[in-house]
């Protein structure tokens, strides 16, 4: 299969806070598939701490990466094109074209680029869905494959949405009705739904408009306008040359003249005193 095949929005997740147990086998899956240590996997766990009351104790959490949105804050904001939105849906990132100027980290509503704080040349780390396992014939990405309570699962696009919302009808007391990436920043490939709030579980609010056109309008103007300034500083350079250039020759003709002229008078002078 190859990735020209792979149809836009064909792909996405659906993942389940109620069914993670925090084990955390799809960091490891994710630092062994992307050949990363763990301080700089693509994925990590949110979660709410104990809540309740004793002994009606609970604690939830869920796995957390990259939402691949239906229109990127991060890819918008990004200059170099080192983050692309493809057909098939998913946000990739090309570390050989990356700058590290963290624009796209500024630009996520759901702060999710990383930086590798700790390397000499930093770069920026996200999720891409192991795009590389699908394009090889794989069925899901590492984190979906290995999670042993199927608290993240994946497939078409659709198919997660129409799951999240069926899990919550047909379980109206046990999830909010909420699914988590359906609206926010314009909607994402990644749902989630939740027996608990989901600020509870720490997941940043974001606006149902995307901020990537507005994000276009400056980073794609951003060239315009610096060649804008660089003509008009070059004309301001040569007007501003040409005009001392005048000025010289200006200065050096009045003192060429004052000099013939006080050439004149001494001739003049020693002619009267002989």
């Amino acid at each position: 299969m190859s990735e020209t095949t792979l149809n836009r929005n064909d792909f996405g997740f659906l993942i389940d806070a109620s069914r993670c147990i925090d084990c955390r086998a799809c960091l490891v899956a994710c630092s062994v598939e992307n050949e990363v240590p763990m301080e700089t996997t693509r994925i990590w766990i949110i979660e709410t701490g104990v809540v309740g009351q004793f002994p009606d104790l609970a604690r939830y959490s869920a796995p957390y990466h990259c939402m691949h949105c239906e229109d990127p804050s991060c890819v918008s904001a990004c200059t170099v094109g080192a983050l692309q939105k493809g057909e098939n849906g998913i946000v990739t990132y090309d570390q050989d074209r990356c700058i590290g100027c963290r624009y796209c980290m500024y630009a996520c509503p759901f702060q999710v680029p990383n930086y590798e704080w700790q390397q000499q040349l930093p770069l920026i780390v996200k999720c891409d869905m192991c795009v590389s396992r699908l394009v090889e014939g794989e069925a899901e990405p590492a984190c979906a494959a290995t999670c042993p309570t199927d608290a993240i699962i994946f497939g078409k696009r659709d198919e997660m949405l129409a799951e999240a919302h069926l899990r919550i009808e047909q379980n109206p007391g046990k999830y909010i009705d909420h699914v988590y990436g359906e609206s926010e920043n314009g909607g994402t490939g990644t749902f989630y739904v939740s027996p608990v709030p989901f600020e509870d579980l720490g997941f940043p609010t974001a606006d149902e408009m995307s901020p990537a056109y507005s994000n276009r309008l400056v980073t794609h103007g951003t060239p315009a306008v610096a060649g804008a300034v660089a003509v008009g500083l070059s004309s301001a350079y040569l007007t501003i040359k040409h005009h001392e250039e005048a000025m010289e020759e200006l200065k050096n003709e009045a003192d060429h003249e004052n000099g013939d002229v006080a050439h004149g008078e001494t001739a003049d002078h020693s002619q009267e005193e002989a």
